[in-house]
């Protein structure tokens, strides 16, 4: 028995091992396997060090600077890192276009990962706690609202729909005009369909450009009060 024992103790062991290196192999594999950028967006990707996080996890929660609330890492109320965490040391970026982030009012703030788009993009990201949000109304043409729904068009034809509510523009003033293109779902015949990652510089091509990314922050079973308020319709 205990022969046996050990006979299968070293198999399980071959076996744990050779799962390791096909594991291994495939990864290399995966690594050395020419890819584009729209399947593997973060290719290029630059990490940064994350020795701050490490200093400030081994010293435990600090206060925020402005609320002076016990935080880790970073304030969730107030959107900037806590004292033991210096703003020199953590990466910012700029995106190219502006982003709003509409928070449900029950969403738990701790939880929500709106929260380090803000820290990491503090130029470009607003974040709003519904109702508070901004009217929408004047600048339809240029803001895209990130939502599944019956009317709603796929990431490369933002641009393209765009560009029709921009023509259908000139009469907003009537109701049924400034609506007909909503109501349509934006078409791209095959050899016109674009990579995502080109809808910004496409739609500035064509005399449209996009702005601004509306999200919703909250669960499924909340969306329903914030997509409905009439500031967000078309």
């Amino acid at each position: 028995q205990l022969t046996m024992s050990l006979n299968s103790s070293t198999l399980l062991n071959d076996e744990n091992t050779q799962g390791a290196k096909r594991n291994t192999e495939c990864l290399e594999s995966l690594l050395q396997t020419p890819s584009s950028f729209q399947d593997n967006p973060l290719q290029q990707l630059q990490l940064a060090s994350q020795e701050v996080l490490e200093k400030a996890k081994k010293s435990g929660r600090s206060k925020c600077p402005r609320c002076n609330s016990s935080r880790m890492f970073y304030c969730y109320t107030c959107f900037v890192p806590v004292e033991t965490v210096p703003t020199t040391e953590i990466p910012t970026v700029k995106l190219p276009l502006k982003i709003d982030i509409i928070k449900h009012p029950n969403e738990t703030d701790g939880k929500s990962t709106a929260v380090q788009a803000k820290l990491l993009a503090p130029d470009d990201v607003t974040i709003y706690k519904y109702p508070c949000i901004p009217e929408y109304e004047e600048k339809r043409h240029e803001i895209a609202l990130v939502f599944p729904g019956p009317n709603s068009v796929s990431v490369k034809d933002i641009a393209f729909h765009l560009q029709k509510y921009t023509k259908k523009d000139v009469c907003a003033s009537d109701d049924d005009c400034s609506r007909e293109p909503l109501l349509k779902q934006a078409k791209i015949e095959p050899e016109e369909e674009k990579n995502p990652n080109e809808c910004i510089s496409s739609s500035r091509n064509e005399g449209t450009r996009l702005k601004k990314i509306i999200f919703i922050d909250s669960t499924w079973n909340q969306t329903n009060k914030i997509i409905t308020d009439e500031r967000l319709q078309g």
